[in-house]
C-alpha cells in the first residue's frame, strides 16, 4: 500500500503533463500539417518572419509567394504561419492617406512637418557655444 502511494505523485504528475502539454502541442501539429496541406494558388497567408503574400504555385517542399506585384518569392512550405482569411491591403501601412492621422508621425521616424528629424534640444551650458554630447 506504501508503494502505490509513493507512485502516486509521479502518476498524477504524468498525466498533468500530458494534459496541459503533450496534447495541446499535438493538436498545434495537427493543425498546421493540415495547413499545409491545404495550400493552393491564390490563398492569402502571413509567413512566420511576418512577410504576407498571395500563394502563387505550390510544390512538395515550396512554395511560390508574390509579396508585390511582380515579386515572387521562393519559400519552404514550414514558413507558412497562417492563412489569412480577408485579402492583405495592397497599400503600405504609412501610405500617404495614413500619414495625415494624428500621431502617425512618431511612427514614420520622429519627423515634424518640415521634413527634418525630430532630434530633441541638445544641452548646453551656459556660455558653451558646443553642444555636449555623450552621457555626461
Amino acid at each position: 500500500m506504501d508503494a502505490l502511494g509513493a507512485l502516486l505523485p509521479i502518476l498524477l504528475i504524468g498525466a498533468v503533463f500530458y494534459l496541459l502539454i503533450m496534447r495541446p502541442a499535438r493538436t498545434r501539429q495537427k493543425a498546421q500539417a493540415y495547413l499545409l496541406t491545404a495550400l493552393e494558388p491564390g490563398t492569402s497567408i502571413m509567413t512566420t518572419a511576418g512577410v504576407f503574400g498571395t500563394v502563387t504555385a505550390v510544390t512538395d517542399d515550396n512554395i511560390m509567394v508574390e509579396v508585390a506585384p511582380g515579386v515572387e518569392l521562393r519559400m519552404v512550405k514550414a514558413s507558412v504561419g497562417r492563412v489569412l482569411d480577408e485579402a492583405v491591403p495592397s497599400e503600405s501601412l504609412f501610405s500617404e492617406s495614413l500619414m495625415n492621422e494624428p500621431g502617425m508621425d512618431e511612427l514614420a521616424g520622429g519627423q515634424d512637418q518640415s521634413g527634418a528629424a525630430d532630434m530633441g534640444s541638445a544641452s548646453r551650458d551656459e556660455g558653451d557655444d558646443e553642444p555636449r554630447r555623450g552621457l555626461a
